[in-house]
């Protein structure tokens, strides 16, 4: 980037985005009472300063800035809810008593100070959802352009080691907006900033800042060019094509560089039967803290191959945990294509209850460990790369697959040259419920004069044979066993280890006399 350039998408930057500033004052004003004619009055002001274009691009980013707000009032107003219930429950417990499952009830806190200020803590909440709600009755949000976190930095610019001078250059560079939807059928799918397939920038200059034009029809062409390294195919394909794609240029002042990122949307990725994705297997993996443990299965639910473990780092900032991410899972597909697998199996993971302070009490590292697991993140990215390398996902029920997994398969697959992980196994458990196997391990026959020294025979029923889960039928005659056949405490629901569709056991497990596996 030149200075000339710089200077010039800084003064546009800066320009519109007092715009959408002003905007989003005006629209938050409205609250509730908004409408299309109050939407067309906003966008004919805007014209007037800028373009018919831009007005179009800042009110639609005000609108979808207004509408996260609200989501995210929501979503707040529902998290105080449940910790005022949670502490309410608990204030009305006797100090130190213990929690009671089958009420429902929770434990009593364990001392009277601890009381005094968990009632304390109620009232700050119910205060706190008092004014949220009515902020959301009047359809009034509270927004912060640029970003709360680096607002706040301004009152600590010595921890973070910066002068005023370099952190009012990120917060104007953060209050810019140089942002375009994309229109179909127009010139190379965008007429307000416009990149062609030669890396050529053109940005629609607003009305008052007609004067820095250097090119015809009130444009400034850039010196610079741009190069997409990330599906650019795809994005010459569309331009070529006068396909809709949205631009975005942002200024990164710590880097002293400039970066434009191009957006489209998609056709929806067609959902496939459950027996076609799985028809080549599956690859499963365990999400822990550092590490995604995954290992390839057949269709027959036998593990092929090695385990293969994707480590990331979550500490650090957003952008590196975001970063961090994205890297493991790209190793993951990467992975999957080098098996041949047409399918991963992921644990179907939600941690939004065991954040509260109130569930696990004074363990903050483990509260700390649960917040920042990415299991929505993590979800959410893994489906969309997923849909890029057509590969299907398949969501299944995390219940004990950690326990079950190290009971049934870490021991029988450790050998002198490989140690299974816990998380390894769990991998294996995963996969079998995906597949529609049992988690447990098929055992090898006894022989033939050896069945009642060795025990009874674990020969598998296909999962379309009838009456396969049922008691076995009590047999005339003397047994020389001590627990009568068909009598034990699970002989009549073998399910308990198998897939979703059967509620796991919420207690622990026990296991008859007749052993079912290793």
């Amino acid at each position: 980037m030149s200075e000339t350039d710089a200077a010039v998408l800084a003064e546009v930057g800066v320009f519109l985005g007092g715009l959408a500033a002003g905007d989003l004052a005006v629209r938050s004003r409205q609250g509730l009472e908004h409408g299309s004619k109050t939407w067309a009055v906003r966008k004919r002001e805007l014209t007037q300063v800028a373009s018919a274009r831009w007005a179009g691009s800042i009110t639609k980013a005000t609108h979808d800035q207004w509408a996260l707000a609200r989501r995210g009032q929501t979503a707040e107003m529902a998290w105080l809810r449940k910790q005022i219930a949670s502490i309410e429950a608990r204030l009305a417990r006797l100090l130190g008593a213990k929690a009671d499952k089958r009420e429902g009830l929770p434990r009593g806190y364990g001392s009277r100070a601890e009381w005094q200020a968990k009632s304390r803590r109620l009232h700050a909440l119910r205060a706190r959802l008092a004014r949220l709600a009515e902020d959301w009755a009047a359809g009034r949000v509270r927004v912060v352009r640029g970003g709360k976190k680096l607002a706040r930095l301004r009152h600590h610019l010595d921890q973070a080691g910066l002068s005023e001078q370099a952190w009012r250059a990120q917060w104007e560079a953060a209050r810019m907006f140089l942002a375009a939807a994309g229109e179909s059928g127009k010139r190379l799918g965008n007429e307000t900033i416009r990149v062609t397939d030669t890396g050529q920038l053109s940005v629609k200059l607003p009305a008052a800042l007609a004067h820095l034009a250097n090119a015809s029809h009130d444009r400034y062409v850039l010196e610079a060019t741009v190069a997409f390294r990330h599906r650019r195919e795809e994005w010459r394909d569309r331009i070529t094509a006068d396909r809709a794609v949205a631009y975005r240029i942002h200024h990164d002042v710590p880097r002293g560089r400039w970066y434009v990122t191009a957006s489209w949307q998609r056709t929806p990725a067609p959902v496939l039967p459950l027996e076609a994705a799985l028809a080549r297997g599956v690859v499963a993996f365990d999400m822990n803290d550092d590490h995604l443990a995954a290992w390839r299965l057949d269709v027959h639910g036998n593990p092929v191959g090695e385990p293969h473990r994707f480590f990331y780092d979550l500490s650090g900032s957003a952008e590196h945990r975001d970063a961090q991410i994205r890297h493991a899972l790209t190793r993951l597909l990467h992975h999957t294509h080098a098996t041949g697998a047409g399918a991963i199996a992921i644990e179907d993971l939600d941690f939004a209850d065991g954040r509260c302070r109130e569930k696990y009490g004074r363990n903050k590292r483990f509260r700390r460990l649960i917040s920042r697991f990415p299991t929505a993140k993590l979800k959410a990215r893994l489906v969309a790369m997923a849909a890029e390398q057509d590969i299907a996902i398949v969501a299944v029920d995390p219940a004990y697959t950690s326990r079950w997994g190290a009971q049934h398969w870490q021991q029988p697959l450790t050998t002198n040259n490989r140690n299974v992980s816990r998380h390894d196994a769990a991998s294996i458990a995963i996969g079998r419920r995906a597949l529609g196997h049992p988690i447990r391990r098929r055992t090898a026959p006894p022989h033939d004069d050896q069945s009642d020294r060795r025990g009874h025979r674990t020969v598998q029923a296909r999962p379309d044979a009838r009456r396969r889960e049922g008691p076995r039928p009590r047999l005339p005659g003397p047994r020389t066993r001590s627990v009568p056949p068909g009598s034990g405490a699970n002989a009549g629901d073998q399910r308990a280890q198998h897939r979703s569709e059967h509620a796991a056991e919420c207690g622990a497990w026990h296991q008859d006399s007749l052993p079912i596996s290793l």
